[in-house]
């Protein structure tokens, strides 16, 4: 055996593992299906715009310990994500707080805005929500869900809201202050250099082969390493045994621009249904940019299907009882470690991979 670990994603999780395998003298094959390395958060440099080839990625985190773990490989600027939401021909902040409300509803103190979200809520008397549009209305009341959560949830899940399951929407933020910041995290930011040059330095000392497909090799592949690290699909490493689970998949759409600025705004959301993309991305805004030019990526949300690339996870009630079967399998894999989004069948944002993957090395290594 060539390796000590043969990591099959060279995304997050396993860029992370490599760094802290590398600083315990331990060698790593880094196999990838892509011809690029770190995954999701992969940034091309487009004249001097550093594009989120699959969508928007902005660093959070809460925990002082990931936020200086990052830091080690990139600067951060001090970008604050700020989205708006456009309905029709109307125009609010996101996420809900004051701004949104008192452009609604011409009001301009909490109590008025509390007051009129009560009123509301109390006029629908729904007392047991059956499906995500009662739970969303006994929330936040009619006006916030007709206009921000309706259109831009079936829009996301790909079909009616009465249709999903209430506890999709456990509970929504409202914020009674005129504060725009969408994250409640301590740190927050954007690379200098983008994401990709992260996953360089993370991967350093790693022997790295793109294009490769691990299924189409597991044997031989498998075979140069004492243990596998897994982060792609836990149902297909399996080979659907139990079934497919279901994901949800995003479509870009990237166009170039021959103006300043298009939207005045990174993160621009469509809530109305009838508008087909979620959202566009303007990626200048990201760092700040003054180019004479700029890039725009239209976002559309599509069911997943085979052949196309896997995004969220459906941590419904059905695919979190067979994620389960599956992970009892994996649980009796001795040579393989299962990490990240997709191997764990789990919602993870930038930080919580990284925590991921740092326990993870620290139960392997330590």
């Amino acid at each position: 055996m060539m390796y000590d670990y043969l990591i099959v994603g060279a995304g997050l999780f396993g860029s992370v593992f490599a760094h802290e395998a590398k600083k315990h003298g331990k060698s790593c094959l880094v196999v990838e299906k892509r011809n690029h390395i770190a995954g999701n958060i992969y940034c091309k440099n487009v004249d001097g715009i550093h594009v989120h080839q699959y969508g928007a990625h902005i660093f959070h985190t809460s925990d002082r310990k990931i936020w200086d773990y990052i830091n080690q490989f990139s600067e951060f600027n001090n970008y604050i994500n700020s989205p708006v939401a456009i309905y029709k021909d109307e125009l609010y902040n996101l996420p809900f707080n004051m701004n949104t409300f008192s452009k609604m509803w011409n009001i301009q103190t909490p109590a008025q805005a509390k007051a009129k979200i009560a009123e509301q809520i109390a006029d629908l008397g729904i007392t047991e929500p059956k499906n995500l549009e009662e739970q969303a209305l006994s929330l936040v009341g009619t006006d916030v869900y007709e206009k921000l959560i309706k259109g831009y949830t079936e829009k996301q899940w790909g079909r009616s809201c009465r249709e999903l399951p209430s506890f999709i929407i456990r509970r929504l933020p409202l914020r009674f202050t005129y504060d725009n910041n969408y994250f409640n995290s301590r740190y927050q930011g954007i690379p200098v250099e983008g994401y990709t040059a992260i996953v360089e330095k993370m991967l350093s000392g790693a022997d790295i082969r793109l294009n490769t497909d691990y299924f189409a090799h597991k044997e031989e592949l498998s075979a140069l390493a004492h243990k596998t690290v897994f982060t792609g699909m836990l149902d297909e490493y399996f080979g659907f045994c139990y079934g497919s689970l279901e994901y949800r998949s995003v479509r870009f759409e990237e166009e170039r621009l021959e103006c300043d600025n298009y939207q005045g705004n990174a993160v621009v959301n469509y809530t109305d249904r009838e508008v087909p993309y979620t959202r566009i991305i303007e990626h200048k805004h990201f760092t700040f940019g003054t180019q004479p030019f700029t890039i725009i990526s239209r976002e559309y949300s599509s069911e997943w299907k085979p052949g196309i690339e896997p995004y969220y996870p459906i941590n419904d009630a059905k695919n979190s009882a067979l994620a389960a079967k599956y992970q009892e399998l994996a649980a009796k894999e001795e040579r393989v470690i299962f990490g990240g989004r997709l191997g764990n069948y789990k919602y993870y944002d930038m930080d919580q991979v990284i925590a991921a993957a740092l326990d993870c090395a620290d139960a392997e290594l330590s």
